[in-house]
């Protein structure tokens, strides 16, 4: 894979040509006897934190003013967390993620990533993004939690709409509110892109190209090659391509923009009939970075229609795409 990454990170600066890519998992059918017993393991785990969350969210909500838990159900599961779905009798319904590892492991990531977002979707025309109202770890310390704001999801409806939030959420500026007051690039802590660990910090010293570039070649690109631990791919990037990167950058500004990060069709949706975006991997970066999936999000004219009436295409837009398009692959 770490060939592939470097391969197309050269020639996106030599060639400037697009490529498109396939990626084929196989997946066996069998469960190797390890991942059974960590299998039984969590699930034991998992039985720990429903006795503590319960009173843990009946407590939060009476102390918000949001009177009693009128009704608690399970609302599935994911590999590393289970989920429920709370009703009160003065407040919210509530979406609950709850894991049996430590919150800054689990959650912390993704509530600040969602805080960022809502913050940053304000408005007429926005995305709907949930509202976060309290995470933490469990304090009979065996777990933690996520509550935010149940949204009644449904499948896509309006690209044209979706473009148009996007481009208003890329648009909108980083604040102190939003959670970059200095406006740089990364984030206030590391969180994963699926399974892989994604490097968000120090904060740049700020915004623009130069910070950019570095901030992409170290934490991104540089970052993967790394963990794939391929002395030659990491030979080629760091002495023939990541000096070049420059090329690829003449003539914009890069300010951070905040995105979304996992940006795939089964992280976009609607409620309310508004569209809306879930389970991301947030950080500030180039708003072209959001679309690194875009092989796998099913975007057609309406959508870009949507966010092009809004962020035009830069120069070199399609030069630069292979390299944010091999963070992903």
């Amino acid at each position: 894979m770490c060939r592939f990454v470097a391969a197309t990170a050269a020639a996106a600066i030599l060639f400037g040509q697009q490529f498109a890519a396939t990626t084929a998992f196989i997946v066996s059918g069998r469960t190797p006897l390890g991942v059974r017993s960590s299998l039984r393991n969590m699930s034991t785990r998992r039985g720990a934190v429903a006795i503590g969350l319960d009173d843990e969210i009946s407590n939060w909500a009476k102390d918000a003013g949001y009177g009693d838990v009128v009704s608690s159900k399970p609302n599935g599961s994911s590999g590393w967390a289970t989920f429920k779905r709370v009703q009160l009798s003065n407040g919210p319904d509530l979406f609950v993620k709850s894991s049996g590892r430590n919150c800054k492991d689990m959650f912390e990531g993704e509530a600040l990533g969602l805080k960022a977002m809502f913050e940053c979707s304000r408005g007429e025309d926005g995305l709907r993004i949930p509202e976060v109202f309290h995470y933490g770890d469990l304090s009979n310390g065996n777990g933690s939690f996520l509550i935010m704001e149940y949204l009644n999801l449904g499948g896509r409806s309006d690209d044209k709409a979706l473009g148009r939030a996007m481009a208003r959420m890329h648009l909108s500026p980083a604040t102190a509110e939003a959670g970059n007051p200095n406006a740089a690039f990364g984030f206030p802590v590391d969180n994963t892109i699926g399974g892989t660990p994604q490097i968000n910090t120090p904060w740049t010293k700020g915004g623009g190209t130069e910070e950019w570039i570095a901030f992409f070649r170290d934490k991104r690109i540089g970052y993967q090659l790394d963990l794939a631990g391929d002395s030659y791919c990491s030979n080629l990037w760091n002495d023939k391509i990541a000096p070049r990167l420059g090329a690829l950058f003449e003539g914009i500004d890069v300010q951070p923009s905040i995105l979304h990060g996992d940006l795939w069709s089964g992280n976009i949706g609607s409620a309310d009939g508004m569209p809306t975006i879930f389970d991301p991997a947030v950080y500030w970066g180039h708003h072209e970075a959001e679309w690194g999936m875009s092989w796998c999000a099913s975007f057609g004219r309406d959508f870009w229609d949507g966010y092009r009436s809004l962020i035009p295409e830069d120069d070199g837009f399609l030069d630069r795409k292979p390299l944010y398009d091999a963070v992903s692959l």
